[in-house]
């Protein structure tokens, strides 16, 4: 298999947009960017927008030649939207969280509205939660729904294994370091060679992140290290928007080196420059 990280927040927008390349097909998880519309008090930078604008362009790009897409929950950083074009998506076969089931009010809405678009294109969603599938001989594997990270209030999300015989790799979506049990268990037992994981939200520390948060995820973070079957560790997504992100995970870190493992984000593991835009955006405006 073949991965491509297209979109995240080393890379400069609010994403996870991740790109699986296999023998039986290419799929597309979370095919969705954003901006955080408020930091520091100060509005997302030019510089933030054009960025923005190239990283939806390479996603319409390569949707082209997608034969599977998956929406792993109803937040605009992981999915298009109300206003966006999605003819790219036209007549393509969609796996989406459940928009009826374990989820919150917002979610809802805006799920509905996006279902009706897919429809009126000809796309053919079909829930996902707890369940398998295949494209061909790749095996695809969703969770159980759990928590957007510690608490319900934002919602449920969907963590999915995809799987051949070449290796497994497994993207956990929004579970913001990995602070529930459910979210943790979902990784344990499928046993992944590359887990595309969202970091813990240190830059909410002390609101909506707590200490006790940031323990949990740090030792979670390392019961995933342990893991025989684990060789590369990508975090991204919550833990990129703070400029201090290699500092609060410094004993994750230290416990890679042990372990002789990798923990990269997704610019690292792609090959480029971290370029963490948001959480530049006072030095992008000169402050």
């Amino acid at each position: 298999m073949n991965l491509k990280l297209l979109a995240s927040d080393s890379l400069g927008t609010r994403s996870m947009c991740s790109l699986i390349e296999t023998k039986y097909g290419r799929i597309m998880i979370d095919p969705g960017a954003a901006l955080g519309p408020r930091r520091y008090g100060l509005r997302p930078h030019e510089i933030e927008f054009e960025t923005l604008k190239k990283h939806k362009e390479k996603i319409v790009e390569e949707a082209k030649d997608v034969d599977l897409f998956i929406i792993t929950h109803y937040h605009y950083d992981h999915f298009p939207r109300p206003n966006e074009n999605i003819e790219w998506l036209k007549g393509k076969r969609i796996l989406v969280k459940d928009p009826s089931n374990m989820i919150n009010f917002s979610q809802r809405w805006r799920s509905k509205i996006f279902l009706d678009k897919l429809r009126k294109v000809g796309a053919k969603p079909k829930v996902a939660d707890s369940k398998r599938f295949r494209l061909g001989r790749c095996r695809i594997k969703f969770s159980n729904p759990v928590k957007h990270g510690n608490d319900e209030k934002l919602g449920y999300i969907l963590e999915v294994l995809i799987e051949t015989d070449d290796g497994r790799i497994l993207y956990t979506s929004d579970v913001e370091g990995i602070t529930d049990d459910n979210q943790l268990d979902f990784i344990l037992k499928n046993k992944p060679n590359i887990v595309i994981c969202d970091g813990p939200m240190t830059y909410m520390l002390g609101t909506r992140f707590s200490e006790a948060d940031l323990k949990k995820s740090i030792l979670n973070l390392i019961k995933v290290l342990r893991m025989e079957s684990v060789q590369i560790l990508i975090l991204d997504h919550h833990l990129l928007r703070d400029l201090k992100w290699k500092i609060w995970l410094k004993p994750v870190f230290e416990e890679a080196e042990t372990l002789n493992k990798r923990v990269l984000t997704a610019a690292s593991y792609m090959g480029v420059e971290e370029n963490l835009l948001e959480a530049r955006r006072r030095e992008l405006y000169g402050i």
